[in-house]
């Protein structure tokens, strides 16, 4: 079967050192939850959503992820280099060469360290993005205490105009409790286009994907948003106290986690 026949591609973000996990010597990606590394809950994600083609883009102890993902999924993932950490637009860039032959459709964007996600909720989030006809769809939550995350700023239609980092929130915006997953699906097209756009002008000269929602949104292209049921969902972890919480929060919801 061609590997582009579906209407989708994923794309998994995994190469990232983790410095806050105090490990150097092991990628924060086969940290395991339930027993299994963060990195093969998304994997396995993406391969029961039945996507056309997934690439995970390694970079830190790429050798040692790449191994145990070939000997978990076969040749089924293929892979990606982000040879300098210059944020989370540079890393969707270079997957850009492997999904050359995907012209049309869709393109997923997943984290290596967010392994809650549900099925039921990515085919959710999934059939508004094809229903509204969106260049870009956010998963989204809601939670009592948004501090630290970026605030999803609504229309009066609903759809999304921008994301709001919370150091940059006005007082009215910090009220938010609509926070932004990180958790994107694109038109494939528009999103490589405005990746080669978007400019590194912030403190730590790295091109983000938050600034292609913004881009497109500017452009007059429909920007949605789809709150995910769970706000465990879309825990990333980044500390070895989040990788207990998210440990945590399988153990007393399996049957919600369990796929």
């Amino acid at each position: 079967m061609d590997p582009f026949s579906k209407p989708f591609v994923t794309v998994v973000l995994a190469a990232g050192k983790g410095k806050r996990m105090k490990n150097p010597d092991f990628p924060k990606v086969m940290y395991k939850v339930n027993g299994k590394p963060m990195v093969d809950h998304v994997v396995e994600l993406s391969q029961n959503l039945d996507s056309g083609a997934t690439v995970v883009v390694v970079g830190y102890m790429k050798d040692l992820v790449m191994s145990h993902l070939r000997e978990s999924f076969g040749g089924s993932i293929t892979f990606a280099e982000q040879t300098e950490q210059l944020g989370t637009g540079h890393a969707v860039l270079q997957a850009e060469e492997p999904l050359r032959g995907f012209e049309g459709g869709d393109l997923l964007l997943l984290y290596g360290d967010t392994p809650l996600l549900t099925l039921d909720t990515m085919k959710n989030f999934m059939t508004e993005h094809w229903k509204t006809g969106a260049a870009l769809t956010v998963l989204t939550a809601q939670v009592d205490d948004p501090t630290g995350y970026g605030r999803i700023v609504r229309l009066p239609d609903g759809s999304v105009d921008r994301i709001v980092e919370d150091k940059d929130a006005t007082a009215d915006q910090k009220l938010i409790k609509e926070i932004n997953s990180g958790i994107y699906m694109f038109k494939k097209k528009e999103l490589f286009e405005a990746l080669h756009l978007v400019k590194n002008d912030n403190a730590q000269h790295e091109y983000y994907v938050t600034d292609v929602l913004g881009y497109l949104a500017h452009h007059g292209r429909k920007v949605s948003a789809v709150l995910a049921k769970h706000f465990d969902e879309i825990r990333g972890v980044n500390t070895n106290a989040q990788l207990l919480e998210a440990e945590k929060a399988y153990q007393n919801n399996s049957e919600v986690f369990r796929r």
